[in-house]
């Protein structure tokens, strides 16, 4: 039976982010089943899933009330759609809780599938937004180099790594001017302080604004921390001071909170940690922690407002998916969101916390290592070649995808990042004691790959 799934899976199946040409005649890594923090193989080998899947399963791999909740709207209600102002008590329930979670003055929620139709969708609220107050010419954004905000046509474009666009002519040039990316281990000038490495980005922004005119620039949006990129934390002061200049000249301010919602920095959102206050956030993942697919925009008062408005003048606020706010997916976030307030899992990972930017401080001392970073339960190591000079491996040699294969020996799974550089992510639920062991496997892996190298 595993040898035909492995067959089936050759024969059938398109993988994102494979070399297709490469894994075509290998199969694989089979995982059947999970118990908490780990997951299994198809010979029942265990792993630590140190990325919560993709970032999401916060909850661990055996949530028994996600379950629950979802045969129970299954056996309730399993369809209906939020069309022509129909609902259904899932749907708007989840809307009420994520109206109060979030920071105040974010209260109307779009629901969605993922979190490439959430950025999808809050790109056509601005753009809806400013035809309503009729500034036609408002509609570019500014996003950053190495960040990621989704895979869509639309969400593509937004996202700064080149993989995502090469081979798929997305339309970047058109809609979206990449920023610098906020990292100063890595951009920063010879003996440039984080304060005036964020002066100097700020400096950008401003520049840029001038150049294209704050007229046709409609949004910026930002990862708090930036998660596929690499795990870059923002500089000291970033937010707020970029804030500051994108209020000055009118343009809105989303937060994509994909991956850093529902506690994975040590607050609820992102924004709260770093100190902002964003006009629309967009989220999924953790949402559910993974366990179906939904995704959310919620938005400031003033941008519905406007939405409100326009739509009355032309009849329709034109846009919706037939699967958003779907009521099995609803009840299951919504219970996501229980189980969040009933246990605490923010302070939970604010206990952790400590433990995990310890063992990462640790790793810096590893000769592979230049520098380890985190905050909450979310963190990388960037590995290079020479630690005084910051000098990286040839990008041919892939060496944290070599340290991510060789934690896979040791028990663990990990994902290499742009920037040659190991993310970890795990479940909100990680013990000290599994802590412990995912450092302890990606040391080994560490050992592993620089005998090697």
């Amino acid at each position: 039976m595993t040898r035909n799934l492995h067959q089936l899976d050759q024969q059938h199946v398109i993988h994102p982010y494979t070399n297709l040409a490469a894994h075509r005649e290998s199969g694989p890594l089979m995982l059947c089943r999970g118990e908490g923090v780990y997951v299994f193989d198809d010979e029942d080998n265990r792993f630590i899933e140190g990325m919560a899947g993709l970032w999401c399963a916060s909850l661990g791999y055996s949530e028994t009330r996600l379950a629950e909740a979802a045969a129970r709207q299954f056996a309730t209600l399993p369809f209906s759609h939020l069309f022509a102002h129909r609902a259904t008590p899932p749907a708007i329930e989840l809307a009420a809780a994520l109206a109060d979670m979030t920071p105040p003055g974010l209260n109307r929620v779009f629901t969605v599938n993922s979190g490439s139709e959430a950025v999808d969708a809050a790109i056509k609220m601005v753009w809806f937004y400013n035809n309503a107050l009729n500034r036609p010419d408002k509609k570019t954004f500014l996003a950053r180099n190495r960040a990621y905000h989704g895979v869509t046509v639309a969400a593509g474009s937004l996202t700064g790594l080149p993989y995502v666009h090469n081979g798929f002519d997305l339309p970047r040039g058109t809609m979206v001017h990449h920023l610098s990316t906020p990292h100063h281990y890595r951009y920063a000038e010879p003996g440039e302080s984080e304060e005036a490495f964020t002066d100097r980005l700020v400096e950008e922004l401003r520049a840029t604004i001038e150049r294209e005119g704050a007229e046709t620039i409609a949004a910026f949006i930002a990862e708090p921390v930036m998660g596929a990129g690499g795990v870059l934390i923002p500089p000291v002061g970033y937010f707020e001071k970029m804030q500051a200049v994108l209020r000055e000249n009118d343009i809105l301010c989303i937060s994509d909170e994909v991956i850093n919602g529902f506690g994975r920095t040590g607050e609820l959102f992102g924004c709260s940690r770093f100190g902002f206050q964003p006009d629309i956030i967009t989220c999924a993942k953790q949402l559910s922690s993974a366990y179906i697919p939904i995704g959310a925009v919620v938005a400031a008062d003033h941008v519905y407002n406007a939405l409100e408005e326009y739509s009355g003048a032309l009849g329709m606020f034109g846009t919706g998916n037939t699967y958003g706010g779907h009521p099995v997916a609803s009840a299951v976030a919504l219970e996501t969101l229980k189980i969040y307030a009933e246990r605490d899992i923010v302070g939970m990972v604010r206990a952790r916390e400590p433990q995990f930017l310890a063992r990462l401080a640790a790793l810096s001392e590893h000769p592979l290592v230049g520098d380890a970073r985190g905050v909450g339960l979310i963190g990388a190591v960037e590995l290079v070649k020479d630690k005084a000079t910051r000098e990286q491996y040839p990008p041919e040699q892939k060496v944290a995808a070599q340290v991510a294969a060789a934690c896979v020996n040791h028990g663990l799974i990990l994902r290499p990042t742009p920037g040659d550089a190991v993310a970890m992510c795990p479940p909100l639920i990680i013990s000290e004691s599994e802590l412990d062991a995912l450092f302890d496997a990606l040391t080994a892996a560490l050992d592993d790959v620089a005998a090697r190298l």
